[in-house]
């Protein structure tokens, strides 16, 4: 698991500082500057030939790359002999000094732009972007959004991806369509473009399979309709449709997997049961004082020596209380778990249709540098997998035009963000560094390899961004003294240069420093 995700971000990030260093490379060659080394990673190297003029290396820590061009240190730029200065990087006029410097970055721009073409101009599968269980009192709810809402448009823009939900600045959104049951709903609304993302992070695609279990352990499917089930329609969907006054219950056939597509019911053994409720937590309520409960507080298995299998928790039981309240999901009850502090618990099960009180001690350990307590069980739950959309090609023209766009507005976006993070509109907490990119690397390429290349691009874009920051060090930092060069009517003195790159380093370093933090206090 380990190796996978290191070859994932490897593959994530290889090809993003490949292009970067690439871009310098061939501007260097096209104004005639020597190139001496073109390294993807930074410290030993691990493999190295040379070709021409040029040593090509591999080095050991892939969070980066360089081109070590001849010439390149303006502090000793008179010790070059005069016939070799026309190779030399410090002694090439404004103008070609700014291209090289300039083509890491427009060589991102570029590569983002052919992976959004190639995306358009193939088609691309991508996850449908589902809102989850909503409350009622939330923002979203009362704008009229509700839970199971596909989003489609934003402002009349297509949604392919989290990020198209982002409009920069503090630009309003009026107009949301989205597909509700089917069909297409048009929402006016009046959101800010920052607060409606962070409103709709709140609630993510978590649904449930609308199975219950009864005091016997025996399986349902729960549905809205007489003579049809529909195992597409969730549990958090089921609550949300709070206007129904009865509900169907259909046994699962014997020896029948629950997880299969082709799940065989007995309909002409349906019981329908009047119930009233409002959300999520009066629904379950409303089925458990019928007798019915969620079927993932059923024991799917037991590690065997765990902490449930010595008080004799079995398969099949279902968790009804802890600590003498009552449960009502096996997330509930996994996260009220961790807010007890003391040895042991209480719980309650029913085994074979009896109630059993039990007293167990909860392992103990630490999950990503948080302690856990740890019962020794897996539930029976059973969540619906994400939809996917295959969008029909765009044509070439079609491609290249949208391709453009969503360049763009990633640049917008991304220089939008960083505003935001100068004044202090965004956490500096949100920042991440490998750990954070390793991630969402891995988590995408297990979603879809569309958006694995949809985050590549943005990274691409980010990167692009990132070193065009007037910083010292970085290739906006050249390009800003470039500029003071024309301003100064010739080169600046030695002093300003050394002062000027131990700042940019400093600042670097702390941006360094503050992203490597965030990922250790979220991960370990």
């Amino acid at each position: 698991m380990l190796l996978e995700k290191i070859a994932i971000f490897i593959l994530f990030l290889g090809p993003l500082v490949f292009f970067h260093e690439l871009g310098h490379f061939l501007f260097a060659r096209l104004f005639g500057v020597r190139v001496e080394v073109f390294s993807i990673g930074f410290g030993p190297k691990i493999f190295k030939k040379k070709i021409g003029e040029t040593e090509y290396a591999l080095s050991a820590i892939p969070l980066g790359g360089y081109v070590k061009m001849f010439g390149d240190d303006p502090f000793n730029k008179d010790d070059i002999p005069p016939e070799e200065r026309k190779f030399s990087f410090t002694h090439q006029g404004k103008f070609a000094r700014f291209w090289i410097v300039m083509g890491g970055p427009l060589a991102n721009f570029i590569l983002a732009f052919f992976i959004f073409f190639s995306l358009l101009i193939s088609g691309e599968r991508i996850p449908e972007i589902k809102l989850g269980l909503i409350s009622s009192e939330s923002s979203l709810y009362k704008a009229g959004l509700r839970t199971g809402d596909i989003l489609t448009k934003v402002n009349e823009t297509e949604v392919y991806n989290p990020t198209d939900l982002m409009v920069e600045g503090k630009d309003e959104i009026n107009s949301i369509t989205v597909k509700r049951a089917g069909l297409v709903v048009a929402l006016p609304v009046n959101f800010r473009g920052d607060k409606f993302f962070e409103e709709v992070l709140k609630y993510p695609p978590f649904f449930r399979k609308p199975f219950l279990v009864d005091a016997n352990s025996k399986r349902f499917v729960l549905s809205l309709e007489k003579n049809k089930i529909n195992l597409q329609a969730s549990l958090e969907e089921i609550a949300a449709a709070s206007g129904a006054k009865a509900l169907f219950l259909y046994p699962v056939l014997p020896d029948q997997d629950i997880s299969s597509e082709s799940l065989k019911v007995d309909l002409n053994a349906v019981l329908e049961i009047a119930v009233s409720y409002s959300d999520m937590k009066s629904l379950v309520a409303s089925l458990e004082a019928k007798g019915f409960r969620t079927i993932d507080l059923m024991v799917r298995s037991v590690n065997m020596n765990s902490p449930a299998d010595k008080v004799g928790i079995k398969e099949d039981d279902v968790f009804i209380s802890l600590e003498g309240q009552k449960v009502f999901s096996f997330e509930e009850l996994r996260t009220r778990l961790q807010t007890y502090d003391k040895k042991d618990v209480t719980v309650e099960v029913l085994h074979q249709g009896k109630v059993k009180q039990l007293t167990v001690t909860p392992d103990v350990t630490q999950q990503e540098g948080k302690t856990v307590r740890l019962l020794g069980v897996y539930s029976f739950i059973e969540i619906q997998k994400l939809n996917f959309v295959h969008t029909k090609s765009k044509g070439l023209f079609g491609s290249t035009k949208y391709s453009v766009i969503r360049t763009w507005d990633s640049v917008k976006k991304t220089i939008d963000g960083f505003v935001k993070l100068l004044t202090n509109q965004i956490s500096l907490k949100t920042i991440g560094g490998p750990l954070a990119i390793g991630k969402v690397a891995h988590d995408s390429f297990n979603t879809s390899l569309s958006y694995f290349f949809q985050l590549m691009a943005l990274i691409s874009v980010n990167l692009g961004v990132i070193n065009l920051f007037p910083i010292p060090v970085l290739d906006g930092g050249h390009i800003m003294f470039i500029a003071l060069e024309i301003i100064n009517g010739g080169p600046l003195s030695r002093r300003k240069m050394e002062i000027a790159q131990q700042v940019g380093l400093s600042i670097l370093l702390m941006l360094m420093v503050g992203a490597i933090f965030n990922d250790v206090s979220r991960f370990f």
